[in-house]
């Protein structure tokens, strides 16, 4: 499917058919639990969103009306948007999506569906529509549902449902009075609630079973004790008992425990996160998102990663990092390619390409972190792009164009196995300082990603990774380079608006990196910006002064984050990953116009469905939908747990 600036793929689950009885059973049963946590983050991204994906659906199911008209095609479009979402701010840019239909339009569109289906109060569908107003039609409430905008309250100019009535100042004072310096295993402080103001005092609501959102997380609960029947091994029973204990209780030192647990799982086939996890939508990076991936650990493909996390330290040991900002002691870093078999949440249908857990900074140093690569994802991302004309159109000559499709995917899979791999796992804070959630606040998300994606950098143009094996030459490194340099100073420009700066993480993050090393290598011209034909190009002219100075920058960024040095970060992000250059950006959104690619891409998740005999699960068959639009149905019919209003 295609459709606004998205395009839908699919993945195939290689390898599920040979999976034991057993296995597949406990594919299944965290599959649903994966799934029965949907409604979590269409309401943690806002308040509305289900009232407004409960509309749709009604619509979509019962309209009565003209289904080929102009203005049904329109509605048709932006369901599918708010689909691809989570909930009407875009997936990436958080700026809320305006549907082309008319709000007179929508009157019609409900006004001919099945009221009775409709998510309306006992004040009746007039009350719902007017509400739907300025939710759906009006661009200046709630736009966005992440605001990182500088010199702003970042909470109040969020519209996630994460807080309510309180200030960013009252949050950062409400935390800080928690954290205690001398506390070496700190749990991670809003991971699992919503803050509020109740009679002026701020009250914590607790997402757990009998706190908020407890619907949905008893359906969680119910499928993950069903797995623990099934679990592979002794280790991944009580990891997983430990993540049902941390859903009653809602206890973060749990969460601690269960994160320590899964860790040390590192003998199963079958692997799930599940849980409160990543912290990207919220300005502060405190409170986590839903999400579960739910894969098969690739035996063969593993090698290649398991083989840059054993040479961990000798990475950690040669980075170009001060002294003390080194760990000396590299720990219990498990890496793995991965055959995802669902996602959902957060991570769908917009899907990460590698994952590095736990993210708390205490349990990484001690116990170690799970580092992995979605390999059947990649290979999807992959295939889609393998004739991608913007290779031709952005290429300034024939050897640059020639070696990315020659080394471009190896390039590409080895930086995100570095990044997760070696990236977040490196680096250590210097003694009493706090944690980047608190020095660091609304710039920590970036400067993080910056941080590990400046470690793959520097490493990828290292002849350690040819020795180790894992890369044929140096020009591997080379074709990252010329990819990442070409991405963060002209490519993701396609992905914004027109009078829009940079709002996501990882779109700051990279043209913090592309920006800061084009103008530090000006004076010796390591990187320039040619004009052919009135058209921009990127040309590296020196690789190891690039590789020179992505080791500068991955220094002062570790050292900002070690130091906890806010007033460095926010510099470093404003400056660098916030502006875009208007005429760059005109050039570039006119050049992909000819060329017809979608900037983002999603997909349709495989359906497992049990096969029983006398009330037994005895088999699981893979089915792969066709369509995006009837899953996303199914989904809302089969996985709707909460109520309207959380």
């Amino acid at each position: 499917d295609r459709f606004a600036d998205v395009q839908i793929l699919r993945y195939q689950i290689t390898g599920f058919d040979k999976l034991s009885p057993k296995q597949k059973e406990l594919a299944y049963y965290l599959y649903e639990a994966a799934l029965s946590g949907r409604d979590i983050i269409w309401d943690q991204k806002y308040k509305n969103n289900l009232k407004v994906r409960r509309t749709i659906e009604t619509i979509w199911k019962t309209y009565k009306g003209d289904r080929n008209s102009k203005e049904f095609h329109q509605f048709e479009e932006y369901s599918k948007q708010v689909w691809f979402s989570n909930g009407i701010h875009h997936h990436y840019a958080a700026d809320k999506i305006i549907p082309a239909f008319s709000y007179e339009y929508f009157l019609d569109l409900v006004k001919n569906s099945d009221v009775k289906k409709l998510p309306i109060t006992n004040k009746g569908p007039e009350e719902l529509t007017s509400s739907l107003k300025y939710i759906m039609f009006d661009p200046s409430v709630d736009s966005k549902t992440v605001n990182l905008e500088a010199g702003i309250d970042n909470i109040v100019g969020s519209a996630n449902n994460f807080y309510e009535g309180v200030t960013q100042k009252e949050v950062e004072e409400y935390y800080a009075a928690k954290m205690n310096p001398q506390d070496t295993t700190p749990v991670s402080y809003g991971l699992n609630s919503k803050l509020v103001k109740e009679n002026g005092q701020l009250v914590e609501k607790t997402w757990k079973v009998g706190g908020m959102y407890t619907a949905a997380i008893e359906k969680i609960v119910f499928w993950l004790e069903k797995a623990v029947t099934v679990a592979e091994n002794d280790q991944q029973a009580q990891a997983l008992r430990l993540l049902i204990e941390y859903y009653r209780t809602g206890d973060l030192k749990k969460f601690d425990e269960y994160s320590i647990a899964w860790v040390q799982d590192v003998n199963s086939t079958i692997d799930v996160v599940n849980g409160f996890i990543e912290v990207y939508q919220d300005a502060l990076g405190k409170r986590g998102s839903f999400e579960s991936v739910v894969s098969i650990k690739d035996f063969e493909a593993t090698k290649k990663i398991e083989t840059i996390a054993k040479n961990a330290q000798w990475f950690e040991d040669n980075s170009p990092l001060l002294p003390n900002h080194k760990k000396k002691e590299v720990r219990g870093i498990i890496g793995k390619s991965i055959i995802v078999i669902v996602e959902s949440g957060d991570s769908a249908p917009s899907t990460p390409i590698g994952i590095n857990l736990p993210n708390s900074n205490w349990v990484r140093e001690d116990y170690g972190s799970k580092s992995v690569a979605l390999g059947n994802i990649v290979e999807a991302y992959n295939t889609s792009s393998a004739k991608s004309p913007s290779t031709g159109e952005f290429s300034l000559n024939d050897e640059t164009k020639q070696r990315a499709r020659k080394y471009g995917n190896l390039a590409s899979e080895l930086h995100t196995d570095m990044h997760e791999v070696i990236g977040h796992a490196s680096g250590q804070l210097e003694p009493g300082v706090a944690t980047p959630d608190i020095t660091l606040k609304n710039y920590q998300n970036s400067l993080e990603e910056a941080r590990a994606d400046l470690v793959a950098l520097y490493f990828i143009y290292d002849q350690k990774l040819v020795d180790i094996g894992v890369m044929p030459s140096l020009e591997v490194g080379k074709a990252e380079y010329d990819s990442y340099l070409l991405g963060g100073l002209m490519l993701q420009l396609n992905r914004v608006e027109f009078g829009k700066t940079l709002e996501e993480a990882h779109m700051r993050n990279r043209q913090l990196v592309a920006k800061w090393v084009y103008e530090k290598g000006q004076k010796e011209n390591v990187v320039e910006l040619i004009k052919r034909d009135n058209k921009t190009y990127v040309q590296i002219n020196d690789y190891a002064k690039l590789r020179i100075l992505f080791g500068d920058l991955l220094r002062e960024i570790q050292r900002i984050k070690s130091q906890g040095d806010f007033i460095a970060g926010q510099a470093l992000i404003e400056n660098y990953g916030v502006q875009v250059d208007e005429e760059l950006h005109k050039e570039v959104k006119a050049r992909f116009a000819t060329l017809n690619t979608a900037p983002y891409k999603g997909f349709i998740q495989p359906r497992l469905v049990p096969v029983e005999k006398e009330g037994r699960i005895v088999d699981v068959k893979v089915e792969y939908p066709d369509s995006f639009a009837d899953q996303m149905m199914e989904y809302g019919t089969k996985y709707s747990f909460l109520p309207n209003d959380n």
